[in-house]
């Protein structure tokens, strides 16, 4: 009975091939739509995950305090307020996995005829861990190179590619300010930052070799800024206070008196960033799902004129034998085929238009089996509901009125 009246619902679809196109319209724009915009917008939340993740794990980044100066204030890290002694000292708080003082400036670096101008950042090797930042190839420089302010290196991916194309760069020379450094190893590759900036154009010297060599301190052993891992995402807080606690003490400043320095957690910034990407993403796929709802009546709307002009075929089909259940379920199918056969196209449509966009535009989608099976699945349920009226009006019709219908 079944296979009977899809056929003849089929045959009645077929009779009506340009309505019936224009009715599955709606379905496969919305369907293609939500999918699309849910393709963008989760690629775009992975891209600001991948950055987290690049940025490293329960950060916190320490900075030097502000000063005035003829009236004007300055910024956090006018003044070198931060010391590697002070870093040593956060190494000894419980919960803190790992410290890294830093010292950047930016330099012209030489190897034979290339040239690359690059931020160098002067730290230690503890830098890698609280970075989650590991080699590609080479060592990592040791505390032994601190000590002695040894003229080292590491290259970002960046650098290592302008500075040496497809050369293996370990234990080659390179000129910093006119002075040899050697190159131990080279930094896996990063990406970019949430700002935008290619983490894997930089260069990592020893601290003191920044210090004493490259770019000078205007107070002997400070630094422009530190970070700091928790060593967990639950101790965050309980660290941040303690950090907070020792620079004051370590400082001697009075109580109510302002820092010298201010501490900014740099994994509930990213967490916002990642918050912020993820509504961004629900919010283009509420939009686009207001496609499907258009194509839902679109259908309500065909079904209710296909039910005025066949009333006499239903007072007909009615007067031998036919129930009224059977009549609802007969323009019940035709309004789940036009449904199911517009997702279908709508969810190619999707899929092809997200991998389009990509290809054009450059953009990262991501489209996942959760996003086209919800898409099907709400788009198929809005064309069963909205054709679910017109089949009962059919329904519910009186044989003898119907027969008289004109």
């Amino acid at each position: 009975m079944i296979t009977a009246m899809l056929s003849e619902a089929w045959m009645a679809m077929w009779a009506n091939r340009l309505r019936t196109i224009l009715t599955m319209l709606g379905m496969v724009i919305g369907v293609g739509a939500v999918i699309l915009m849910l393709a963008v917008g989760q690629g775009a939340q992975q891209q600001v995950q991948a950055s987290i993740a690049s940025m490293g794990s329960n950060l916190f980044i320490i900075l030097s305090g502000s000063t005035t100066s003829g009236g004007v204030r300055m910024g956090g890290g006018a003044t070198p307020t931060l010391t590697v002694t002070d870093a040593q000292s956060l190494e000894e708080l419980p919960s803190v996995a790992a410290v890294a003082p830093s010292s950047p400036g930016v330099a012209q670096l030489v190897y034979g005829p290339n040239n690359w101008s690059t931020q160098i950042i002067g730290t230690t090797p503890s830098y890698l861990q609280v970075r989650d930042w590991p080699l590609s190839a080479g060592s990592v420089f040791t505390d032994s190179d601190i000590r002695s302010a040894t003229r080292v290196a590491l290259l970002g991916q960046t650098v290592a590619q302008n500075l040496f194309g497809d050369e293996s760069p370990i234990d080659k020379t390179i000129r910093i300010k006119n002075s040899p450094y050697l190159v131990l190893g080279v930094l896996a590759g990063k990406g970019q930052s949430l700002d935008g900036r290619d983490q894997d154009d930089t260069v990592l010297v020893p601290v003191t070799t920044a210090q004493n060599k490259l770019f000078g301190t205007q107070f002997a052993g400070t630094v422009r800024f530190i970070m700091a891992q928790a060593d967990s995402a639950d101790a965050m807080p309980r660290v941040e206070k303690s950090i907070n606690e020792l620079l004051r003490q370590r400082h001697r400043i009075r109580d109510g008196a302002d820092s010298d320095f201010s501490i900014r957690n740099l994994t509930a910034m990213a967490n916002t960033a990642a918050e912020t990407a993820k509504v961004m993403s629900l919010m283009l796929g509420a939009i686009a799902s207001i496609s499907l709802l258009v194509g839902g009546i679109g259908i309500m709307n065909i079904m209710l004129v296909s039910v005025t002009e066949r009333t006499r075929e239903i007072g007909i089909r009615m007067a031998i034998g036919a129930r009224g259940k059977d009549i609802l379920l007969q323009f019940l199918l035709e309004a789940i085929i036009i449904s199911v056969i517009g997702c279908l196209i709508g969810v190619l449509l999707g899929v092809g238009g997200a991998y389009g966009v990509q290809a054009a535009a450059g953009m990262a989608v991501e489209v996942t089996v959760n996003s086209i099976v919800t898409a099907f699945a709400v788009a198929a349920a809005v064309g069963i509901f909205f054709g679910w009226y017109p089949a009962r009006k059919a329904s519910m019709l009186r044989p003898i009125d119907a027969l008289r219908f004109q």
